[in-house]
């Protein structure tokens, strides 16, 4: 009768506790059960290719940290400027090789990509909370493409693109891009090249939307010195030879400033400066070799870890808003989410679609009509 009651009693006990553990299961959120499942498959692909800027210091820190926090995916880091590593994936695409998974650069970069219909959504990539959650992200959930679909921009910020001799020039004889114009500055301004890629475009159609083409026809007529070294216009700003510069940043000049040379930002003006994001879009290849492999890997580089690692490497300022970021402004950039409003940095914004491909081609059509 004992032996009985004993099994009686084992089995409305397997009874009772059944429905416990299958709330146990059920505890595991959709997430966690999305994101295990993606890691378990990335590990059975075993790697991602990824093209970044050209930063030793970036390649290092992705390969290093990414490996030790996913074992068993390796990273295959190709660092580059942005056109050569997408020159490659058209190619490649071309070709029907499928060898890059995502691709990490300027974002007028990627465009010629999204045109010939080789990107993916990146959306539907998030998983982690703390990376769809909007509200983590100054601005929400930022796109530089205007499908809002293509191109994250996970970075906004703005650098120091002018700079003085202070012993040629006071700050407070620049108060207004106007200033510009002052007849004591003809032949003493040297400007990165706007008819190239680089800082120098990037503040002349900023000049061309805030100052418009008469302004800028009479900037010209100030002899401006023109070169695309940015070493040679950095030294002839320390030594005198011109009283400022424009385009140039701060990772430029670091060598004459540690050096003590006499070199310094000009005070922003009052129409204020152009915010960026810098090398901060995000791209995927469509059909990509590693999917699941390259989920993880944005899932990591969007969280708080990743873009912590990334702002250091590259001395850029994130959007996420739990990453301390104003320590930057020792290296001449200051992190949009640290002093404007999310208004005022889209007033500011230079890197979106839209002003990549509608003004930047007619300040560009007009340097090079007035620049020789």
């Amino acid at each position: 009768m004992n032996r009985i009651y004993l099994i009686i009693a084992t089995i409305l006990l397997l009874v009772i506790a059944q429905p416990r553990v299958a709330r146990a299961a059920e505890i595991k959120p959709a997430w966690q059960l999305d994101w295990d499942k993606t890691l378990e498959a990335a590990k059975k692909e075993g790697k991602i290719v990824a093209g970044v800027p050209a930063s030793a210091e970036l390649r290092k820190s992705l390969e290093e940290n990414f490996i030790k926090r996913f074992p068993g995916i390796e990273i295959e880091v190709t660092t580059a400027r942005g056109p050569t590593n997408a020159s490659k994936i058209a190619a490649e695409h071309a070709a029907g090789v499928r060898y890059y998974d995502v691709l990490i650069s300027g974002s007028l970069t990627p465009l010629s990509l999204l045109n010939a219909g080789i990107l993916d959504a990146i959306e539907p990539l998030f998983i982690l909370p703390e990376v769809k959650d909007a509200k983590r992200w100054y601005g929400g959930h930022v796109w530089s493409d205007t499908a809002k679909r293509f191109l994250y921009s996970f970075q906004a910020y703005q650098s120091e693109n002018l700079w003085y001799n202070t012993q040629l020039m006071k700050p407070e004889e620049f108060r207004s891009f106007d200033d510009l114009l002052n007849p004591k500055w003809q032949g003493k301004i040297g400007i990165l090249d706007p008819r190239s890629a680089g800082g120098g475009t990037s503040t002349w159609a900023f000049l061309y939307k805030t100052k418009g083409e008469e302004f800028l026809k009479k900037l010209a007529g100030q002899e401006l010195f023109l070169t695309r070294e940015q070493r040679l216009l950095g030294e002839s700003l320390a030594k005198g030879r011109f009283a400022m510069t424009i385009g140039l940043t701060y990772y430029t000049l670091a060598p004459f400033i540690k050096a003590n040379q006499p070199i310094k930002p000009l005070p922003e003006p009052k129409e204020g400066s152009y915010t960026s994001s810098g090398s901060g879009a995000l791209s995927v290849v469509r059909n990509s070799t590693h999917p699941n492999a390259t989920k993880v890997f944005i899932n990591w580089l969007l969280s708080k870890e990743g873009q912590e690692l990334y702002g250091k490497a590259m001395g850029q300022a994130t959007r996420r808003l739990d990453v301390e970021t104003k320590w930057l402004a020792e290296f001449g950039t200051r992190a949009s989410k640290d002093f404007l409003s999310v208004e005022e940095n889209q007033k500011r914004e230079n890197s979106s679609e839209e002003v990549l491909t509608q003004l930047w081609p007619k300040a560009i059509k007009l340097a090079n009509e007035l620049l020789k």
